[in-house]
């Protein structure tokens, strides 16, 4: 089987992207193999990571432990102005500098309980698959890289970024990108998830909460004027009329609805918080448009209920986040490299497909990127049940990653 690997590995390097060598790698090998062996310490790594809490804004002790084990491995780590880790491995020259990144935070907030329960491979635990998961397999594949020497044209520079749960509105990868912390980026992977999927293309989404105000008054003494939750409740059922495509999938949810003091109050503020998602950059802004001009017309409709009122009523539009949508051909060398891992290995190959991953951020640059799974099993993100199995091939994930990482840099 070693032997049979040693090929493959050297045939994949060959007709990569980036390659020039035709003949097997034992070094790739010896890593492929140490992945599997050492599957106990990545698992370790993916607990104790987990067992540090990370709550939005809140990834600091995390991310200082994550740097701590990159000394740890040799590597010299820093923590750039938001909060992401960032260790590099150096290239020989001549080859893509490829950041390799999972995140450090969760959705969780402080005080959570993030203590992790293990029965058997299966793991429990907030933030277990998400995005426990990729922290250890990006730390899995830079120790192996090092104990095994494998060198790289270019430059992998590992990161653990911050904000790339809905609050956090990928403020870490917009750092990296827009201020240079990991210096230049030829390509972006993010591990982020379970499984052996890829995201290929970024679903954008638009976040907004939305305030509509009035002066307020007593429901019977004032009764006449403008009601902002009334105006609330037209926009909202307008939004719920809007039209939009099948194909590109393009979707609206009013998730959240605030406001109020009693029953027998007009109230003073109704706020309501609103999510717009496409595939598509055009269909998401034209949805956008159509959005803003229903929380508008709500006003007037409002206003024009009580003709004989001269009370203020107004709606403001806040932005919680925005995800920019992009697309790559499935002919791209990163998809191609990726899915050329996959064959190597034996492993079911990964179609793509959509989704809202830190990859949003450079695909929407132009800049080949792809979030993929960590490998196992698991369900549950996002909610206090969630949970991750590594089965009896867990491994499986960091050694995809490691060749694609190898024929993304350059062997």
């Amino acid at each position: 089987m070693r032997t049979l690997i040693i090929a493959a590995v050297g045939a994949l390097l060959a007709a990569g992207p980036t390659a020039g060598q035709s003949t097997p790698d034992p070094a790739v090998a010896r890593a492929l193999a140490r992945l599997e062996r050492d599957n106990a310490w990545t698992i370790e790594q993916q607990i104790a990571l987990c067992e540090i809490p990370a709550p939005p804004f809140g990834e600091q002790a995390r991310g200082a432990e994550y740097a701590r084990r990159f000394e740890a491995l040799g590597y010299r780590a820093t923590i750039d102005q938001v909060g992401n880790v960032i260790a590099t491995r150096p290239g020989s020259g001549g080859g893509r500098r490829l950041v390799l990144a999972a995140h450090l935070d969760t959705v969780f907030p402080e005080g959570t309980d993030v203590r992790v329960r293990r029965e058997g491979t299966r793991l429990s635990g907030p933030g277990i698959g998400d995005d426990c998961r990729g922290l250890a397999v990006v730390l899995a594949i830079a120790r192996a890289m090092a104990l095994e020497r494998i060198p790289t044209r270019g430059d992998v520079v590992f990161v653990g970024n911050v904000g790339e749960e809905g609050p956090g509105n990928l403020r870490g990868v917009r750092h990296l990108f827009e201020h240079g912390s990991a210096g230049r980026i030829d390509a972006f992977v993010s591990v982020d998830g379970v499984g052996l999927g890829m995201v290929t293309a970024g679903v954008g989404s638009n976040r907004y909460r939305v305030t509509f105000s009035g002066p307020g008054g007593h429901s019977y003494g004032d009764f006449g004027m403008p009601n902002p939750m009334h105006a609330m409740g037209r926009a909202i059922a307008a939004i719920g009329d809007l039209a939009v495509p099948a194909e590109p999938r393009t979707v609206f949810n009013v998730g959240v609805v605030e406001g109020g003091t009693s029953i027998n109050s007009i109230t003073m503020k109704a706020v309501m918080q609103v999510d717009l998602r496409s595939e598509s950059a055009a269909a998401l802004a034209r949805l956008d448009s159509a959005f803003r001009r229903t929380v508008a017309q709500a006003v007037v409709q409002e206003k024009a209920r009580w003709p004989g009122s001269d009370k203020s009523l107004s709606a403001d539009i806040g932005v919680i986040g925005l995800r920019p949508a992009g697309t790559q051909p499935d002919t791209l060398w990163l998809v191609r490299a990726a899915r050329d891992a996959a064959r190597t290995l034996g492993i079911p190959m990964p179609r793509g497909g959509a989704g809202s991953t830190d990859a949003n951020l450079p695909i929407s640059l132009g800049i080949p990127a792809l979030a993929v799974d960590g490998g196992g099993r698991g369900d549950g993100a996002h909610s206090l049940g969630e949970w991750y199995d590594d089965g009896a091939d867990g491994f499986r994930g960091p050694q995809w990653i490691l060749l694609l990482t190898l024929a993304a840099a350059g062997r």
